[in-house]
């Protein structure tokens, strides 16, 4: 197979752990004949440095022209701070997903044995939790209007029912490949975008009666993932619920660095990892890249290559086993960015062929 990859390292640690990313998918070529072609673009507070904007034309063009695209992270603390800055960061990525159509974000959640020793919740909750969520992505209080003064400041929530319709579609087809349940996370007796939602859902959920539909307000939501994590399968909400759970969520893993996502629109995909850019930890080599990895492996799933997706899986699956981690899951001994990138590179190119087999990562 011949993909066009467009990578945008964004800052803070998104460099370092794209360098692993993209030792994993040489791996991958070498072992499969694939042909990976890779292609550099700026976003985030790297390109307000180079071209005083979060995102350029250029950018946009090179991720369109790509058959794919691999991020690093975004965001930076110099904009954090000032609430009068303008141009930020965020921006870039906020008008790449809104150009792309880029309206679902899916972020899988899932524990290792190995690690459960590492999450602050107890074993028995956690062990074998392995959920979806399913984030609307272009519409919602990140996008909508927005106003400030001196003294008072807004920011609109709208939604139309073809955007929720669209998004719950796809959760329908993938609750169908999984265990055909389906909760949607709203705030339904406050605000009226949950209402739509929420309608929108029942009218989707009356045509599909093979798929169970529970309904959950966001505030219970946050309280169940903590006492009940493995009652959940997929959980559908919008777009800053998704952002707020997902996070939420990674504390049943143990680490934020080792979640990976996927945001999809009608003709373009973007992987990136869950976590942010992390700036404290920029060029020490300590950051976690799983979750870049494995969404390296979510995004050879989702261009048919499977054996190469399990591949990789099984790769991380053996590091975690052998307890070579970074700090954040391995404060006795831990491994650097570039070793875990290293052992992952001898490892798929190692094994032999005939003890690797296809299987999917969100199953």
């Amino acid at each position: 197979m011949v993909m066009k990859i467009a990578i945008l390292p964004g800052d803070g640690i998104g460099q370092e752990i794209l360098v692993q990313s993209l030792k994993v998918l040489k791996a991958i070529k070498l072992k499969f004949g694939h042909k990976f072609i890779i292609s550099k673009g700026l976003i985030g507070a790297e390109s307000i440095k180079t071209n005083g904007l979060p995102i350029t034309q250029e950018t946009i063009n090179l991720c369109k022209d790509s058959d794919t695209i691999l991020l690093g992270a975004v965001g930076d603390p110099l904009y954090d701070n000032d609430p009068k800055i303008k141009i930020r960061p965020e921006q870039g990525l906020l008008e790449l997903r809104r150009i792309l159509g880029l309206y679902c974000n899916l972020r899988p959640i899932k524990t290792y044995n190995k690690l459960l020793k590492v999450s602050p919740m107890k074993q028995s909750v956690i062990k074998n939790v392995n959920f979806v969520i399913f984030r609307e992505l272009t519409s919602g209080i990140y996008f909508g209007k927005k106003g400030r003064s001196q003294d008072e400041a807004y920011d609109t929530c709208t939604y139309k029912k073809n955007r929720i319709k669209k998004i719950a579609m796809k959760a329908f087809e993938t609750a169908r490949q999984r265990n055909k349940k389906i909760t949607l996370v709203d705030k339904a007796n406050v605000l009226e975008t949950s209402r739509l939602w929420r309608e929108t859902v029942k009218e989707i959920a009356q045509k599909n009666q093979d798929i169970k539909v529970d309904y959950i307000f966001i505030d219970n939501a946050c309280m169940q993932i903590i006492l009940k994590p493995r009652q959940f399968d997929i959980l559908l909400t919008d777009n800053m619920f998704g952002d707020i759970l997902s996070d939420e969520a990674s504390v049943i893993t143990g680490s934020l660095g080792l979640l990976p996502s996927v945001s999809f629109g009608d003709h373009y995909s973007l992987y990136e990892p869950v976590h942010g850019s992390f700036p404290q930890a920029k060029g020490k080599n300590i950051a976690n890249p799983l979750g870049s990895i494995l969404s390296v492996s979510l995004m050879l799933e989702n261009f048919g290559l499977k054996k190469e997706s399990f591949l990789i899986n099984r790769a991380v699956n053996e590091s975690i086993k052998l307890g070579l981690t970074t700090q954040d899951l391995n404060t006795k001994k831990p491994c650097t960015t570039s070793e875990i990138g290293d052992f992952l590179f001898n490892y798929i190119l190692n094994i032999k062929n005939d003890q690797v087999k296809s299987t999917q990562i969100i199953s």
